[in-house]
């Protein structure tokens, strides 16, 4: 590119930050639309509309009591019903990945809900994370690791997770063997899939065809991040902005592969004891919560919205509101925004 990265020099100004919505429960993802809503996965089973004027409307597959006071790491991480992941089908429709139930379900804007898949070929699917869709309606997932608890896939760094695809064939595993899968993207042509790999800190990527087959695959910038990857985006320059769970920090790896750090909510002395018990092999729930940012607390999810799509949105999983605050560079269109 002759152009300049729009984001060499530049950084998030903390004073520019916004916090949108209040009384979030674990909002881990985040989808936004050309009108100004906001979609949030909620820990009370379903999602929280944020609408353009600020109102909230809970549409919930079952509305329970809201939780009382604050929820741990581990309940935030093993407890009920925990929708993780969202997309929008082509119906508009929300597919949520429920990382509490280890399903793949759809509901309506009216909270009317469904569970697609629980199984594959007999099997329990696994630890289900992350949902996407892509232009042509194919649903595509992320599970996480096959192993129970699934926490032991993070001291054991476990490479049993996988990425499946739901089309008009069914469900089927398309690549299989990442450590710790959890968020999944396209890039503009929608011929490589970028694969967070959070427990190998590493992004990887495989070149799909036309029958959703994997032909290559290949690690995508550094070995390391330096940091645990959650979320990402592709900007329309090409840099990918990934959320650094329990480091707490947004960076950016550009197409030359250099990685750019935008904003840093880190704790040093917790992340410093977290990644040995992590090298060790034992990492607790408790020692990730002790890693908490105070921005958006175990930074997870990134999504652009507003008209231009410079708007930046960051979810978390025990955050009560998402961060927000102006890009210099629009974020790439997911699928449901090109319609």
């Amino acid at each position: 590119m002759n152009e300049k990265n729009p984001l060499f020099g530049w950084q998030v100004d903390r004073n520019e930050i916004h916090m949108v919505g209040e009384d979030l429960q674990r909002p881990e993802c985040i989808l936004a639309e050309p009108d100004g809503s906001l979609w949030t996965a909620d820990a009370r089973g379903g999602v929280m509309h944020i609408h353009p004027d600020g109102k909230q409307t809970l549409i919930a597959q079952q509305v329970g009591d809201a939780p009382s006071g604050e929820k741990s790491a581990a309940e935030l991480m093993l407890g009920g019903t925990l929708p993780n992941g969202l997309a929008f089908d082509g119906d508009g429709n929300v597919v949520i990945a429920n990382f509490g139930t280890n399903a793949i379900e759809r509901m309506s804007r009216d909270g009317e809900s469904e569970t697609l898949y629980d199984s594959l070929d007999g099997a329990p699917l696994g630890k289900m994370n992350f949902c996407l869709c892509d232009s042509k309606g194919r649903i595509w997932f992320t599970v996480t690791t096959r192993q129970e608890p699934w926490t032991k896939c993070i001291n054991e760094k476990t490479p049993d997770g996988y990425v499946g695809v739901i089309d008009d064939k069914g469900i089927r595993v398309v690549a299989d063997h990442f450590i710790g899968t959890n968020e999944i993207r396209f890039d503009a042509k929608e011929e490589w899939l970028y694969v967070v790999e959070t427990n190998a800190r590493r992004i990887s990527r495989v070149r799909i065809n036309d029958n959703c087959e994997e032909v290559a695959r290949e690690i995508y910038g550094p070995d390391d991040l330096g940091g645990f990857p959650d979320g990402f985006a592709f900007d329309s320059y090409g840099n990918l902005w990934i959320t650094l769970i329990l480091t707490e920090r947004l960076i950016a790896l550009t197409p030359e592969g250099e990685i750019l750090t935008l904003l840093d909510d880190g704790n040093p002395e917790a992340i410093k004891i977290y990644e040995e018990h992590f090298r060790n092999g034992t990492t607790t729930p408790d020692l990730m919560g002790a890693c908490r940012g105070t921005l958006a607390p175990m930074m997870a999810s990134i999504t652009f919205g507003g008209e231009d799509l410079k708007t930046v949105y960051i979810g978390s999983l025990m955050g009560k509101s998402l961060l927000s605050f102006r890009s210099p560079v629009a974020g790439l269109p997911l699928s449901h925004w090109r319609k």
